[in-house]
């Protein structure tokens, strides 16, 4: 059956006379064996099973030897071990075992021996899959962080059905069967025949705090440290993307969470949702609750990392996640207080309001369109003037560079920002509020 040449060999030495038959399906190798029996019944047995306490001189009863006795391999009713009549079967010649007249079957069976076993370290696991030669029907891939080891012992009488099975809740630990890799392109949901048991509990994802100058920060953190204490903080990095990229260095999971300074973490938040390792990598993004205009999407939300794309990123537009592979998790993870003074009020405002007119501008969305014009348009709270003007600069800001992607992703460097908003308006800690005003006065609604 391909691998444990060691067991073919013993079981070759134990009986000489014995042939083998290179296995495409139970049933095919069946036939042959009828086929080339010279005896009134003949075994059929498997090199995948553990043969050494096995009776071969087991006989059975004279009015069950027209039956296919079939013994199951481990907790596998259908198994690989078989004694058929030589006759009867070749009367029959049945489209699929099951379907001859009569098959009894041995629950107290034959253990298979342990499958190919892959340990890998990547989060994709379909690349993992397609670039490993598996030998035995079956192989475990099973990732790094994952200590504990599943058991279940696959069906594999049918040619059509090969199931890939996981063993673990987030489906870092999976069988596959040998002919599964070249049916796979980017995710295992590619496959047709999937199977869950979740026996193992995938470890948690590593959760890092990412601040630079916001004035809450420290109030922040130690509410997140206090609820989770495995939490660590990463502060000072220069540009968000460097941040992002010191924490995927950080992390010692495939994912980090990055929760962000101005982010107060929702009460009922728990770090507990786990990326998916059949799907194809990719970030995570959680919504968050937005006081100040009441919208509700992943804008200050907690975001799940992927660190090998989070290395390995040289582009991306003016929203740094979304030029990446990502998915929104429905789930409250924050909520977004960021109206701590003038200047960290603006800019929020200013980088979110400058990435959704983007978006708007590369495809139309009516729930863009939407969000924009709430952030153009609504805003409740102290520094609520702020967070509108902020806005619409960055909104303007945008449609002035659209064409020009280098001088937008100046909207992720906090000292050009700073600097910017310092020339509108004078100081950061002292803006002018007539500068202000006159801007809000010559604002044409959009």
């Amino acid at each position: 059956m391909g691998g444990h040449s060691a067991n073919l060999q013993y079981l070759t030495e134990r009986y000489p006379h014995a042939k083998v038959l290179r296995w495409t399906t139970h049933l095919n190798c069946m036939r042959k064996a009828a086929e080339q029996s010279r005896t009134r019944s003949f075994w059929l047995i498997g090199t995948c099973c553990d043969y050494t306490d096995f009776d071969f001189l087991w006989e059975p009863v004279p009015w069950e030897e027209y039956q296919i006795h079939c013994w199951a391999s481990g907790e596998q009713k259908l198994g690989d071990t078989f004694l058929g009549p030589t006759s009867k079967f070749l009367e029959q010649q049945p489209g699929r075992i099951d379907l001859y007249q009569d098959v009894n079957y041995h629950r107290q069976g034959v253990a298979r021996l342990p499958w190919q076993k892959v340990r890998y370290s990547s989060p994709n696991l379909v690349k993992e899959i397609r670039s490993t030669s598996i030998e035995t029907p079956y192989a475990l891939f099973t990732h790094e962080t994952n200590n504990e080891i599943g058991h279940y012992d696959p069906a594999l009488w049918s040619p059509e059905v090969k199931n890939i099975v996981s063993l673990s809740t987030a489906n870092s630990q999976t069988l596959v069967p040998r002919e599964a890799g070249a049916q796979l392109n980017e995710q295992i949901y590619d496959y047709e025949h999937l199977l869950t048991f979740d026996q193992i509990e995938d470890p948690c994802q590593d959760i890092i705090f990412i601040s630079y100058d916001e004035t809450n920060a420290d109030e922040n953190w130690g509410k997140l440290h206090q609820r989770f204490p495995k939490a660590r903080r990463l502060h000072g990095v220069e540009g968000m993307e460097n941040a992002l990229r010191e924490a995927a260095r950080m992390s010692t999971t495939d994912w980090y969470y990055a929760v962000f300074a101005k982010t107060e973490l929702h009460p009922d938040f728990k770090f507990d949702f786990l990326p998916d390792y059949w799907q194809d990598p990719k970030h995570y993004i959680f919504h968050a609750e937005n006081p100040m205009n009441g919208l509700v999407y992943g804008h200050m939300g907690v975001i799940l990392y992927n660190c090998n794309i989070v290395k390995g990123v040289k582009q991306f537009g003016i929203d740094y996640t979304m030029s990446a592979k990502h998915t929104v998790v429905s789930e409250i993870s924050a909520i977004a207080r960021f109206n701590s003074n003038p200047y960290q009020t603006w800019r929020t405002a200013f980088r979110e309001a400058g990435k959704l007119a983007q978006f708007c501008d590369e495809k139309a969305n009516i729930e863009n369109e939407y969000r924009l014009r709430i952030w153009l348009r609504k805003a409740e709270g102290e520094y609520s003037e702020w967070c509108l003007q902020g806005a619409r600069d960055g909104y303007l800001f945008y449609k002035t560079n659209k064409d020009n992607q280098k001088e937008l992703q100046n909207a992720f460097n906090w000292k050009w920002l700073r600097q910017y908003f310092t020339e509108m308006y004078n100081d950061v800690e002292h803006p002018n509020l007539t500068v202000l005003q006159q801007r809000q006065e010559s604002w044409q609604p959009q």
